[in-house]
């Protein structure tokens, strides 16, 4: 008998998969290791999510375009906010996945739904993820604001000139310190909204989750900047494909890691 393909797309109707793990069985602490290939499952799984309601998914994804855009016209306050509400947002998008994953429908009133379940905690994992990259930075400011100081104090034309290496090796540490914020992040919307999951300890199961899956990640990640590129190229139309993929993908990935059927 020969082996499975871990990289042959699910052969399975996408709504029996997704049932299947989401909430149907047992929560698994910490995250289960899955195939490498599932990193593509879960692509592919998210477009079978989005083709039975393409129409509600693309309103919602011009939806939060909109307010992103706005939020981001306001100096200051309308970045903060935008760091602070994501997981809101997203929170509600993981309620909108999980309900149509149930044999329901996804709304577009569910991009609010995390206002009105776990709001608060949803709001903490946006204000911590303020304070990560903050953490994440201080390399780099460091490193380029000693150099710039130092080198015109002394008006030194080499320290000035070695400022490059230096920024650019601050960059190289804010980089791998960026990738465990990103993990910690990555799933803390869906278990704060989903399982009510404090947000420190929501952040500490999505980074063990990840950590666990770093290969199907990589695969997860290789496919998915692709398939952004080619989408980016036809004046971003291709977005309002793919955006909604994505976030359809978080929910499938969420529900295989962190659910034994």
């Amino acid at each position: 008998m020969s082996e499975p393909n871990p990289y042959r797309p699910p052969a399975a109707r996408v709504e029996d998969v997704v049932s299947a793990a989401a909430d149907s069985g047992e929560f698994v602490d910490g995250g289960q290791s899955v195939a490498a290939g599932r990193g593509w499952g879960w692509i592919a799984e998210g477009f079978g999510l989005f083709k039975r309601q393409p129409g509600t998914w693309i309103l919602i994804t011009i939806i939060l375009g909109v307010l992103f855009i706005a939020m981001g016209l306001v100096p200051v306050l309308g970045a903060l906010g935008t760091w602070v509400l994501s997981p809101v947002f997203a929170g509600g998008i993981m309620l909108g996945c999980h309900a149509a994953a149930q044999g329901g429908e996804i709304e577009v009133g569910h991009i609010f739904a995390g206002f009105r379940n776990r709001g608060g905690s949803l709001v903490m994992i946006g204000l911590l993820s303020i304070v990560a990259w903050i953490v994440v930075m201080i390399p780099v400011f460091i490193v380029a604001g000693a150099g710039i100081f130092f080198g015109t104090m002394r008006g030194d034309a080499q320290a000035m000139a070695a400022i490059g290496p230096g920024v650019l090796l601050a960059w190289l540490v804010t980089l791998a310190l960026a990738v465990p914020v990103y993990m910690a992040l990555w799933f803390a919307p869906a278990l704060v909204a989903l399982r009510e999951i404090a947000p420190v300890e929501a952040l500490k199961q999505s980074f063990r989750g990840c950590l666990k899956n770093v290969i199907p990640f990589l695969v997860y990640g290789l496919v998915l900047t692709v398939l952004l590129v080619v989408a980016a190229i036809p004046f971003g139309l291709g977005l309002l494909v793919m955006m909604p993929v994505l976030m359809a993908s978080v929910y499938i990935a969420y529900a295989e890691i962190f659910f034994r059927s």
